[in-house]
């Protein structure tokens, strides 16, 4: 039986990840006082604001405490995360004041995801520690995960596999605040 165009899956933007060097840092950079270098976080906060660097690091929002920016490996189309610009690891290290700028951002991100790209619902939350899904425990990060009815489709029950209908240079354009 031959496959024509409709049996096919197509996902050229995800010839980067297979290929790509993950040890390999995007361009190494200075990072913030107390920042870790290896953390693409603060890599991502150290970056001075341009439509290149903001596009290369997926960064889709700054503010004087806070970096927003699109998960590089979603779970669903629109997936950010909300960080602190500071390196830290644990919710007891922010202060008072860092606490509530990022619960407003949060907010203020699940407001812009609803207006842009009109979701059902939501999942919010932070992975805290690598043994409950953190895959960089070294820094904070809130996951803002826009979803619709429907979006766990048959893949991710027989191949593992999951399908993101929007590339992330789409939903960069699509979410970068200007």
């Amino acid at each position: 039986m031959s496959e024509t165009n409709r049996d096919l899956l197509w996902a050229p933007w995800r010839m980067a990840y297979v290929t790509s060097n993950e040890s390999k840092p995007v361009k190494p950079i200075c990072v913030l006082e107390g920042g870790d270098p290896e953390c693409f976080i603060c890599q991502a906060a150290a970056t001075e604001p341009s439509n290149d660097g903001d596009l290369e690091r997926l960064i889709v929002g700054r503010t004087e405490s806070t970096v927003t920016l699109l998960n590089k490996y979603p779970y669903n189309n629109g997936h950010l995360l909300v960080t602190p610009r500071r390196h830290v690891s644990k919710l007891e290290y922010l202060t008072a004041d860092e606490l509530n700028k990022l619960t407003s951002e949060v907010a203020a991100w699940v407001k812009i995801i609803e207006e842009k790209m009109n979701p059902e619902g939501f999942n919010v939350g932070l992975n805290l520690g690598r043994v409950a899904g953190a895959g960089l425990p070294g820094h904070l990060h809130w996951h803002i995960v826009p979803r619709w009815n429907g979006d766990c489709n048959f893949m991710t029950t027989i191949g593992s596999t999951k399908a993101i209908p929007q590339a992330l240079e789409a939903a960069w354009s699509l979410l970068r605040r200007s």
